[in-house]
């Protein structure tokens, strides 16, 4: 063999054995569909030395990644096992089976007073007190049913919320006495005609709370559902706007107004459609009533935090976040809660924990609002630290599975990273990320904090993409 062939044959092998070698992360961006968009990548090992990294010092908007910081904080303040406890106290006496007098119920901040967490029983909880006030021989109130809302200021929004989210699941107002999470949930069936309006429901039980004004239209079959949902500001009537396809059946939960006095008007109807009378009023008062006094009538306690955790990052639920972030301040300085000083609390767990927080600039604690600044090297810093933590087996348990669950649960399958990668992704406009923990091919841990900004399709998918093939160049090189 001649020595000019021989070096052929090196340059062949070199050429051909170099895209294995030459891919990075900058070469996995370069090639991405986004080229518009800002890309930063941080990757850590499990000591948290930085691996490898891409613009990881620039600030980017987190999105619901901040949930990740939030629910963090809480876990350290109140622990795995805490429990929020909502009690209704009797300021009156028992005549027989009539309570003379007002019952109170006492908003204590838990955001599970629906059918989360207990099988889609959305009136679980209802059922538990209306057992306990039958136990006392409750059959009548002879009284009002006063919300106690004095554990939360009267801000029901934190800073830089968009009105437009205002009608949604995902944008509701926060109080301290919530029932199913502030929300309606409608049911809409095309099943009429074409060019007749379409059949609805809603839950709770098609209560007057809220008036639906239904100009839904039924359209061919093969025309795209477009969707059209407005309540109104400051008050409960709903516009439904939407074009469905015959046949077509859509649900969605939609926001109230005054969430306290939904409360009441829910309950209310629960206890009279199951034999208990109510003659009062229904009345909110932000002024903290002198429970010392008062009969301690019904009480529930939620699952521990760790549960409520785990349906905060699993299913990003904002409602979730905003409350345990109101919660925050008010166990912390034993005054109403706000959303300021909630952030104020969570920031200063970052502090002692050792993270700069020069960058970390939060507005809400769930990443919906505009003005929410990070960087992926401090993300990636947290979940390091994280590791170290006593609750870190509950903060690890709260996240997504890839592939499994949650926010990641059709993402990732059919490859390494199935049930492998355990993280949060976040979404909002033009911003998508994903923040996490995995093993890579040779059973090293890793750390990664992913986040693309300022990128214009309305489409999620080409990023998430690019997401994964970075992710996958990291387990096959690791």
């Amino acid at each position: 063999m001649s020595n000019v062939f021989r070096i052929f044959i090196v340059l062949l092998l070199a050429i051909l054995a170099e895209p294995l070698h030459a891919q990075t992360i900058q070469t996995i961006v370069n090639d991405a569909p986004n080229q518009e968009a800002f890309w930063s990548v941080t990757v850590r090992d499990k000591n948290g030395a930085i691996l490898e990294s891409m613009n990881r010092e620039k600030v980017i908007i987190p999105a619901s990644n901040q949930k990740l910081i939030t629910t963090a904080a809480i876990l350290d303040y109140f622990g795995a096992d805490y429990r929020y406890e909502t009690t209704i106290y009797g300021e009156g006496n028992l005549e027989g089976n009539l309570w003379n007098g007002n019952l109170i119920l006492k908003g204590s901040g838990d955001p599970s007073i629906s059918g989360d967490l207990y099988e889609d029983d959305r009136y679980y909880i209802f059922n538990k007190f209306l057992d306990q006030l039958k136990q006392k021989g409750i059959e009548k109130i002879e009284g009002n049913l006063i919300a106690d809302v004095s554990l939360f200021d009267d801000q029901m929004y934190p800073k830089g919320w968009d009105w437009y989210d205002f009608s949604f699941y995902y944008g509701v107002q926060i109080s301290p006495l919530s029932f199913n999470n502030n929300a309606v949930d409608l049911e809409v069936f095309a099943e009429g005609e074409i060019g007749d309006k379409p059949r609805i429901t809603w839950f709770p039980d098609n209560t007057d709370y809220v008036e639906f004004v239904n100009e839904q239209v039924i359209t061919h079959p093969g025309i795209d559902y477009d969707e059209y949902y407005r309540r109104e500001l400051g008050g409960n009537r709903i516009v439904l706007g939407s074009t469905l396809p015959q046949a077509y059946y859509e649900d969605e939960s939609l926001s109230v107004n005054n969430p306290p006095m939904f409360f009441l008007d829910s309950f209310k109807n629960f206890l009279v459609s199951n034999g208990i009378e109510v003659e009062g009023f229904l009345v909110v008062s932000e002024d903290e009533q002198n429970i010392e006094v008062l009969e301690e009538l019904a009480t529930h306690r939620s699952k521990p935090m760790s549960e409520l955790i785990k349906w905060t990052n699993k299913e990003s639920d904002n409602f979730y976040t905003e409350m345990l972030t109101k919660t925050l301040s008010a166990a912390k300085d034993d005054k109403p809660g706000t959303f300021e000083d909630g952030i104020d609390q969570i920031r200063s767990f970052l502090f002692r924990i050792g993270i700069d927080t020069t960058f970390v600039q939060m507005k809400d604690g769930s990443g919906l609002a505009g003005g929410n600044f990070n960087k992926t090297s401090l993300i990636s810093d947290l979940l390091f630290k994280m590791m170290d933590h006593p609750e870190f087996d509950a903060y690890y348990n709260s996240m997504s599975t890839a592939g499994i669950d949650g926010t990641l649960a059709h993402r990732m399958k059919g490859t390494p990273l199935y049930n492998n990668f355990k993280g949060k992704s976040g979404f909002v406009t033009g911003v998508r990320t994903l923040s996490g923990y995995f093993e890579a091919r040779s059973g090293k841990q890793l750390i990664v904090s992913l986040a693309t900004n300022n990128f214009i399709s309305e489409k999620v998918r080409p990023v998430d993409s690019v997401h994964e093939q970075i992710l996958m160049y990291l387990y096959n090189k690791y």
